[in-house]
C-alpha cells in the first residue's frame, strides 16, 4: 500500500503535469520510470526560467552575468554532491551514466596503450569482472577495453533467482583481476545486490571497482561514499532530472590518477603549441560548454526530492512495490523475473506471459493508457540466463498510487484473453 496519505500523494502527482494527460481515452498510468522519471514542474520552471534570463558563459567572461551563472553552476554542482554524498571536487558531470562508465574504460584503454599510470594500465590476460546481470552500459564498453588491450572478461553468475551474492564475485577473482563492474540494483529485477560487501572484496583483491548506481539513485537515497568504490555512475533522467546530463563519481585519488580521455577548453591551465597542462578534477574532464541548464534543472530536482523526503519516497516504492509483485504474480500464467525471497527489492518487477511476446503486451496496456517497458531492457545476456528472450517491466514512482497498480494488474490479466490465449 501507499506510505503517502492521499493529500500527500495527490500534492505530489499535482507537480507531475504529464500525469493529468490521458492516453488513448485513458488517464495515463505510468510505469516507467526504471527508464526514464517523470519531471516536477518546479524544477523545470527554474530551469526554463534560468535559460531565458540568466543564461551565459561559465567560466568565462568577467561580466556581470557571465560571474552569475558561473556561480549558479558552481552551486548547483555543490547541491547534487550533497544529496549523493559527494564532495564537490570529486563529480564529474557528463552526458548520463553510459558516458560516465565510458569515461573510465576510455582511461583505461588510453592508459594500457601507453603504459601509464600503471593503475589504470591492463596487460593481456588481465582480468575485467563483471555480472549476469548487468546493463549493455556497464557491458559493451568492458568489452571494447578486453579487445583492444588483450584482458579477458570474466563473468559474476547470478541464482536461477537473479540474486547477485559475494561468493559469485569471489569465485572468479583472480590474482589476475585489475577491474570489477557491477551494478547496485538491476534494471530488470529489481533486486538490490550486496554492494558494499563486494567492493570490499574486490578493492582487497587490489582492483579497480566501477558501480552503475542508476537505479538505486531513483529509488533511494544514494549515498557514493557508502559503497566503497572507485567509481560510481548516475545519470539525471532516473531520478526526476532533465535528460543529457550524469555524472561520474569518483575517490579523490582515482580522479587525480585517471588520464585524461576528452580535450579542449576550460579544462587547462596552459596551453603551449607542443604541450598543456589540465586543471584537476572535476573540471580536467569536463571540456568545453559545460551543461548548465540541466546542472540548474538537476540541483532544484534534488531540492525537491528533499523536501518530499528519500526515505518516504523510498518507503513508498518499496511498500507498493511488494503489492506489485504479489498481485502479478498472482496471474496464471505470467512469471516473474527475480526472487522476492530473502533480497531487498525496489519497486520495479519484470515479467513473461505464457503465449504473448512483450511487445504485445506492451501495445495492449498501451491502449488501455498504462506506460510500460518491453523488450530486453539492454540487459540481453540476463534475459537469456534467465530463459527468455524479452520481458515487461512495471517501475514505480513517487507519484504512483495503489489505484495505478491495480489498474495495470486488472490489464495485465487480461492479456492472454484479448489474444486468444485462454
Amino acid at each position: 500500500m501507499s506510505q503517502f496519505t492521499a493529500e500527500q500523494s495527490a500534492a505530489i502527482r499535482a507537480e507531475f503535469p504529464e500525469l493529468s494527460e490521458t492516453v488513448n481515452g485513458h488517464p495515463l498510468v505510468y510505469l516507467d520510470t526504471a527508464a526514464t522519471s517523470l519531471r516536477p514542474r518546479g524544477a523545470v520552471d527554474v530551469e526554463s526560467e534560468f535559460a531565458l534570463r540568466h543564461t551565459a558563459a561559465v567560466n568565462r567572461g568577467a561580466h556581470t552575468l557571465a560571474a552569475e551563472a558561473t556561480e549558479a553552476y558552481d552551486d548547483a554542482r555543490a547541491t547534487i554532491a550533497g544529496f549523493v554524498g559527494s564532495r564537490p571536487n570529486q563529480m564529474v558531470f557528463t552526458s548520463n551514466a553510459t558516458e560516465s562508465i565510458n569515461l573510465v574504460a576510455l582511461a583505461v584503454r588510453l592508459a594500457s596503450a601507453v603504459g601509464s599510470p600503471a593503475r589504470f594500465a591492463l596487460r593481456e590476460g588481465d582480468e575485467i569482472v563483471v555480472t549476469e546481470s548487468e546493463h549493455h552500459a556497464n557491458l559493451v564498453p568492458w568489452q571494447e577495453v578486453a579487445r583492444q588491450t588483450g584482458a579477458v572478461i570474466r563473468v559474476a553468475p547470478v541464482t536461477d533467482g537473479g540474486e547477485l551474492t559475494v561468493h559469485a564475485v569471489e569465485s572468479v577473482l583472480s590474482e589476475r583481476t585489475r577491474i570489477v563492474a557491477f551494478s547496485s540494483v538491476s534494471n530488470v529485477l529489481g533486486i538490490t545486490n550486496p554492494t558494499r560487501e563486494i567492493a570490499d572484496r574486490a578493492r582487497a583483491a587490489g582492483t579497480r571497482v566501477v558501480v552503475d548506481a542508476c537505479q538505486s539513485a531513483a529509488h533511494g537515497r544514494l549515498d557514493v561514499e557508502s559503497y566503497g568504490a572507485d567509481f560510481v555512475a548516475f545519470s539525471a533522467h532516473k531520478m526526476y532530472g532533465p535528460t543529457g546530463i550524469g555524472a561520474l563519481w569518483g575517490t579523490a585519488d582515482a580522479l587525480a590518477e585517471m588520464p585524461v580521455v576528452l580535450t579542449g577548453g576550460s579544462m587547462i591551465t596552459r596551453v603551449e603549441y607542443d604541450s598543456s597542462d589540465y586543471l584537476p578534477a572535476p573540471a580536467k574532464f569536463e571540456p568545453g560548454t559545460p551543461r548548465l541548464t540541466q546542472a540548474i534543472g538537476w540541483a532544484h530536482t534534488v531540492s525537491y526530492l528533499d523536501t518530499v523526503g528519500v526515505d518516504a519516497i523510498a518507503a513508498h516504492e518499496e511498500s507498493l512495490g511488494a503489492e506489485m509483485y504479489a498481485a502479478v504474480a498472482d496471474i496464471p500464467h505470467v512469471t516473474i523475473l527475480g526472487t522476492d525471497t530473502g533480497v531487498h527489492r525496489v519497486g520495479l518487477v519484470s515479467f513473461a506471459i505464457d503465449g504473448v511476446h512483450p511487445h504485445d503486451v506492451g501495445q495492449y496496456l498501451d491502449s488501455r493508457g498504462i506506460a510500460a517497458r518491453v523488450g530486453h531492457h539492454c540487459a540481453q545476456p540476463l534475459h537469456k540466463r534467465l530463459g527468455v528472450d524479452s520481458s515487461t517491466r512495471f517501475s514505480l514512482g513517487m507519484y504512483s498510487t495503489v489505484d495505478d497498480v491495480a489498474i495495470a494488474v486488472a490489464a495485465l490479466a487480461d492479456v492472454r484473453r484479448y489474444f486468444g490465449e485462454s
